[in-house]
């Protein structure tokens, strides 16, 4: 049986949230203890304020949070019987992973305050009890807002370090493009006037190993290298060298199988290289977090776009399937983005989790 995702879940609580509070309240205002009469109709306009202003819990926290405090302090003289401040709490926790603690912690000043009222109706212990209640409440929302960005600092910073690694690898791209530039400069100059037919080859040479290296730099612009050393020796892999890649996962156990779609042709030696990589880092992820038994590579070559589909019959990354967080996940998105493509991941329609890349390629070379 599926789980609900993530957005359902959210849209139950949604409403859920708003519903029962206003029950709560309602009941609280409907005590015997409460006489009838004016006070007690104001109580429950009150108590239908609140709950439906939890519904902007997560839009409009500190507005939410203010009816929730003067609804809960109406409702306190009204009904004292009722001890727990019930949409504040809400109201603070989501106050609370919403913003910093210089915010969350006047409103949690606040409601504790209102909570404090029942020292004047109620046992010590009880309001205690309240208190210890709301504190729960807000380091609820604390932890989750902490959580948030520890998450996003996290992606951020793997952004930034596969950039660099980028940049890393496609040194060697742009050196050799360079190195090609220079060799051919000095031959046309050599033979300019004795074999003029020679150096206008040196020249378109020139001219194509430019625009391969300004393709590339372009790439980079943005891009800090760091202390990056040389590159390897080893010329950069590519999307031709997809067999030598799968072969050591099928020896791990995972079966893959590769297709190939449309009609061959050069690649820019950068998008074959972040090619060459997101189906890696798509097959790495398979072996070692999804228990897949079956994994295919699908490349499909149009006159301007590279497609990536890697589809597994496992169960997804760790965590929640297709939330982004993952290094991995980030990484093969800032790839797909430098060439101004797109990356989406999720789960497949038939089970499994499927990986899918779109690189735009250009004019053909």
């Amino acid at each position: 049986m599926r789980r609900p995702s993530r957005a359902l879940r959210q849209r139950f609580f949604d409403i859920a949230i708003p519903l029962a509070v206003t029950g709560i309240l309602v009941l609280v205002v409907l005590d015997p203890s409460v006489e009838p009469g004016n006070a007690k109709r104001l109580g429950l306009v009150l108590a239908l304020a609140q709950g439906i202003a939890l519904w902007w819990r997560r839009s409009h926290p500190e507005r939410v949070m203010a009816v929730a405090l003067v609804g809960g302090l109406g409702i306190q003289l009204i009904a004292p019987n009722g001890l727990l401040p019930y949409a504040g709490l809400f109201a603070l926790g989501s106050l609370a992973a919403l913003r910093p603690p210089r915010v969350s912690l006047v409103a949690l000043v606040a409601l504790l305050a209102l909570t404090a009222t029942n020292l004047f109706t109620a046992k010590d212990e009880d309001t205690l009890f309240a208190i210890v209640v709301v504190l729960a409440a807000w380091a609820f929302g604390e932890i989750a807002r902490s959580r948030r960005a520890t998450i996003a600092e996290a992606v951020r910073r793997a952004a930034s370090e596969e950039q660099a690694r980028i940049a890393r690898e496609l040194h060697d791209v742009i050196a050799h493009s360079v190195s090609v530039i220079v060799v051919q400069a000095a031959a046309a100059d050599e033979v300019f006037d004795a074999r003029p037919e020679q150096a206008r080859a040196a020249l378109r040479s020139i001219e194509t190993a430019g625009r391969d290296a300004l393709r590339e730099l372009r790439l980079l612009l943005a891009v800090d290298r760091g202390g990056a050393g040389a590159g390897s020796a080893n010329p950069q892999p590519g999307l031709d060298r997809l067999d030598d890649l799968v072969e050591p996962l099928r020896a791990a156990g995972l079966d893959v199988t590769v297709h190939w779609e449309g009609s061959a042709r050069a690649l820019p030696a950068g998008v074959d290289l972040s090619a060459f990589r997101i189906v890696q880092e798509a097959l790495t992820n398979t072996l070692r977090h999804a228990h897949a038994t079956h994994a295919e590579v699908t490349v499909r070559l149009d006159s301007d776009v590279l497609e990536l589909d890697v589809v597994d019959d496992g169960r997804g990354l760790a965590g929640e399937p297709g939330d982004g967080t993952g290094r991995g996940l980030a990484g093969m998105r800032e790839r797909a983005a430098m060439h101004g493509g797109t990356l989406e991941a999720g789960a497949a329609r038939r089970g499994g989790y499927r990986i899918h890349a779109r690189l735009p390629l250009g004019a053909p070379p």
